[in-house]
C-alpha cells in the first residue's frame, strides 16, 4: 500500500510540474500539441515504470546483499519474500516500459497517442526512434527478470537477477537529453551514477521497510548494511546531479529558467532526504531490538519513502523540461558525435597533458586506489604486514587505467583509431598485469573478518563465493581465457561490430570494460598473486603467454596490410582537418598492436622469474627449518638407505 501511495504521489507531482513547461518542448521542435493524454500521460506512465524499477532493484539488492542467506547458499524465508516482491515489481516495470513505447512515439511526432497505436505506424516509428527502442529493450530485460524471480531459489542466481535488473536501466540512460548534444559523454556518465544511485537508494528503502514490517531476521544488521549503501548513493546522487545539470545550463540560468527551478527543488529534496534519513536510521537502529524502534523505523521510513517518490516525480518532470537556451555556441559536428571538439592533432604533449576526466573509469581508478590503500592501512593498524611492492603495482595499475581513459589518450581515442588502439593495449595488456600482481582478493580476505558460526554471511563469504563460482572457473579456464583475450580483437574489428559501436558512447564504455576484464581474467592464473580457481603449472603459464603472442602479431599485421578503413564512415564524418589519411592512421594503430604485445611479455616473464625464485627460496627455508627441528632426519634416513644399498652391492660382488 505504501508503494502504491508513493507511486501515485510521484505521478501527480510529475504531471503537475509538467504543466510548468507544457508545450515548450513541442514549440522548440516545431511540433503540434499532441493533446493532454500524450502530454500528461507520458510522465505518469514513466513514473509507473520507474516505480516498478526501483522496487524491483531494491528488493533484489536486499535479497542478494542485505538479507542474509543460508550457509548452504539457499535463500532464507525473508530473501525468498524479497525475490517474490521483486518479481511483481519487475512485471509492473515491464508493462510500464511497453506502454512507454507508444507514448514516446506520439510525443516525438506531436500526435495523440491514439493515432500511433496502429501496428504498422507504431513499428515504423519505433524503428526510427532510439528512445522507443530503448524502452522496448528495457521491457524485454524486465520480462527476463520476472522469469528469473519466479524460479530463483539460491543466493547465486539472485545476484544474477540483480545484475540483470541493473542492466535494464542502461538502455534508457543511453538515450534522451544526456545522450545527445555537446558534452554528452560527461552527461551520460553522470546519469549512470545518478540513476543507479537513485534506484538503489529508493528501492533499498522500500525493501528495508518491507523487511521491518515482516519483523525479518537480523534487522539491525540489515539496517546497518542499507545505511552504508544509502550514504554511498547519496554522495553519488549529489555529485552526479550537479555535473549533469550544469552540462545543460549556466549557473545564472539556475534561477531564471523552469529547468533551473526544478533542479533547485530536486536538490532541496535530496539534501533533506540525506540528512533526515541518516539521523532517523541511526536512531532506529540503536532501538531496533525494542518494538518502539521498529515502529519508529516504519513510521519515519514511510515519510522518507513518500518524499523519495515525490522526488522521482520531480526528476521525471525535469526530464520532460527542455534545457534553457543560450548555453554556448552551437556544437560542431565533432562535438555532436563524440561530445567535445578536437581542434588540434594529438601530439605527444597533448596525449599526456590534455586531460578530460572520464567519470566512469577515472572514478573507478581513483576508488580502486583509495580502497586498496584503506585495506592496507587497516591491516597495519591490526599489526599485520602487507608487501609494499604489491601496493606499488596496484597503484601503477590504477594509474594506467586513469591515464588510458582520462588523459589525452582517452580524449583522442574516440576520434583517432591509432590512439584508440593504444588505449585498448594499455587497458587489456598492461593495466591487468599490474593489477593481478597486487593480490586484491588476498588483501580483501585478510581485511574482512569471517562471519561467526551463528552469524549470516558477509563480504568475506560473498567474495569467496564469487571466486569459487562456476562462472569464475569457466572464465579462468586457460582455453576460454586465451580465446577471450585474443579473439576479442578479431571479433570486434573484423566483423563490422566496431563500425556500429563507434557511434554510441555506451559502446565505448562497454569496450573499455571488456578489454580490462578479459585482460585481468587472462593474466590472473598466469602471474596473479591471488589463488586462481584453476592452478597452472609453471610451464603452462609460460606456454599460455607464448600462445597469445602470434595472434596479437597476426592481428597487428592484418591491420597494417588492410586496404579497408575500419570505421571509415564515422571517422570521415568527424571531418577533422588534421586527420586526412585514415588508412595511414590505421596502419599506425596496427603497428602499435603488434609492438605492444612484446612489452607485457617482458613484464610477465620477469614476474614469473621473480615468483619462481621466491618460491624456491621459501621451499629452501622450509626445508632448513624442518632440518633444524628434527636434526635433519630426512637426510640421515636418505644416507642410511644409500648405505644399505651399497652394502647389498658389496655382498653380491663377493
Amino acid at each position: 500500500m505504501l508503494v502504491v501511495t508513493a507511486a501515485v504521489l510521484a505521478a501527480l507531482v510529475a504531471a503537475a510540474l509538467t504543466t510548468l513547461s507544457a508545450g515548450a518542448s513541442y514549440e522548440l521542435l516545431g511540433l503540434p500539441d499532441p493533446g493532454p493524454i500524450t502530454q500528461y500521460g507520458l510522465p505518469v506512465v514513466r513514473v509507473i515504470a520507474e516505480s516498478g524499477a526501483v522496487v524491483c532493484i531494491g528488493a533484489l539488492l536486499f535479497a542478494a546483499f542485505a538479507i542474509p542467506a543460508k550457509r548452504s547458499g539457499a535463500l532464507a524465508a525473508d530473501g525468498y519474500a524479497a525475490v517474490r516482491t521483486a518479481g511483481w515489481a519487475a512485471a509492473v516495470w515491464c508493462v510500464g516500459a511497453v506502454l512507454m513505447v507508444p507514448f514516446i512515439a506520439a510525443d516525438a511526432t506531436g500526435r495523440p497517442v491514439g493515432d500511433v497505436l496502429n501496428t504498422e505506424v507504431l513499428f515504423g516509428l519505433v524503428d526510427a526512434l532510439e528512445q522507443a527502442q530503448a524502452w522496448l529493450l528495457t521491457a524485454v530485460i524486465a520480462f527476463v527478470v520476472v522469469l528469473c524471480c519466479r524460479i530463483v531459489l539460491s543466493w547465486g542466481w539472485t545476484v544474477v537477477a540483480f545484475g540483470l535488473s541493473l542492466l535494464a536501466l542502461f538502455p534508457v540512460i543511453a538515450t534522451g537529453h544526456s545522450a545527445s548534444g555537446g558534452a554528452h559523454d560527461i552527461a551520460t556518465n553522470s546519469l549512470l551514477f545518478h540513476l543507479f544511485g537513485a534506484a538503489l537508494w529508493v528501492g533499498g528503502l522500500v525493501a528495508l521497510l518491507a523487511h521491518a514490517a515482516r519483523r525479518g531476521a537480523h534487522l539491525p544488521l540489515v539496517a546497518r548494511r542499507y545505511s552504508l549503501i544509502a550514504l554511498i548513493c547519496w554522495v553519488a546522487l549529489a555529485l552526479s546531479g550537479v555535473i549533469n545539470a550544469f552540462v545543460r545550463m549556466t549557473p545564472e540560468q539556475l534561477f531564471t529558467s523552469t529547468y533551473g527551478l526544478l533542479v533547485i527543488v530536486k536538490t532541496v529534496c535530496l539534501v533533506v532526504l540525506g540528512v533526515f534519513g541518516y539521523f532517523q536510521r541511526r536512531s532506529a537502529v540503536q532501538r531496533i531490538e525494542e518494538s518502539a524502534g521498529v515502529a519508529a523505523l516504519l513510521r519515519l521510513g514511510a515519510v522518507e519513502a513518500l518524499v523519495m517518490f515525490a522526488t522521482v516525480g520531480v526528476a521525471v518532470a525535469l526530464g520532460r523540461t527542455p534545457p534553457p537556451d543560450g548555453l554556448a555556441t552551437v556544437p560542431n559536428r565533432t562535438e555532436l558525435l563524440i561530445g567535445y571538439p578536437l581542434d588540434s592533432p594529438p601530439t605527444a604533449f597533448r596525449l599526456m597533458f590534455d586531460w578530460r576526466f572520464d567519470l566512469v573509469f577515472g572514478t573507478l581508478a581513483l576508488a580502486m586506489a583509495a580502497l586498496y590503500l584503506l585495506g592496507v592501512r587497516r591491516l597495519r593498524q591490526r599489526g599485520d604486514r602487507w608487501p609494499v611492492g604489491r601496493t606499488v603495482v596496484w597503484l601503477l595499475g590504477c594509474a594506467t587505467v586513469l591515464v588510458a581513459t582520462s588523459s589525452g589518450i582517452g580524449k583522442y581515442a574516440p576520434a583517432v583509431f591509432s590512439v584508440h588502439m593504444g588505449q585498448h593495449m594499455l587497458l587489456s595488456m598492461l593495466a591487468p598485469v599490474f593489477l593481478v600482481m597486487a593480490g586484491p582478493t588476498s588483501l580483501a580476505l585478510r581485511v574482512f573478518k569471517p562471519a561467526g558460526k551463528e552469524q549470516p554471511p558477509g563480504p568475506r563469504e560473498w567474495l569467496l563465493a564469487f571466486v569459487h563460482s562456476p562462472i569464475t572457473r569457466v572464465l579462468t579456464n586457460p582455453i576460454v581465457a586465451l580465446v577471450l583475450f585474443v579473439g576479442s580483437f578479431y571479433a570486434l574489428y573484423f566483423s563490422g561490430l566496431f563500425d556500429v559501436a563507434l557511434t554510441q558512447h555506451w559502446a565505448h564504455l562497454a569496450m573499455n570494460a571488456h578489454f580490462l576484464l578479459v585482460g585481468y581474467v587472462f593474466y590472473w592464473p598466469v602471474i596473479g598473486i591471488d589463488p586462481a580457481p584453476r592452478k597452472l603449472p609453471p610451464m603452462g603459464k609460460v606456454g599460455l603467454v607464448f600462445a597469445s603472442m602470434p595472434f596479437h602479431a597476426f592481428f597487428g599485421i592484418a591491420l597494417m596490410m588492410s586496404t579497408n578503413v575500419i570505421g571509415g564512415d564515422f571517422y570521415r564524418g568527424l571531418d577533422l582537418p588534421w586527420l586526412t589519411d585514415l588508412l595511414a592512421d590505421q596502419r599506425l594503430g596496427g603497428g602499435l598492436a603488434w609492438a605492444s604485445g612484446e612489452v607485457p611479455l617482458v613484464v610477465v616473464m620477469l614476474a614469473l622469474l621473480i615468483q619462481w625464485s621466491r618460491a624456491d627460496g621459501r621451499t629452501a627455508r622450509r626445508i632448513d627449518r624442518k632440518a633444524d627441528a628434527d636434526g635433519d632426519a630426512d637426510l640421515v634416513a636418505y644416507n642410511e638407505m644409500l648405505k644399505r644399498l651399497a652394502d647389498k652391492d658389496d655382498q653380491r660382488s663377493r
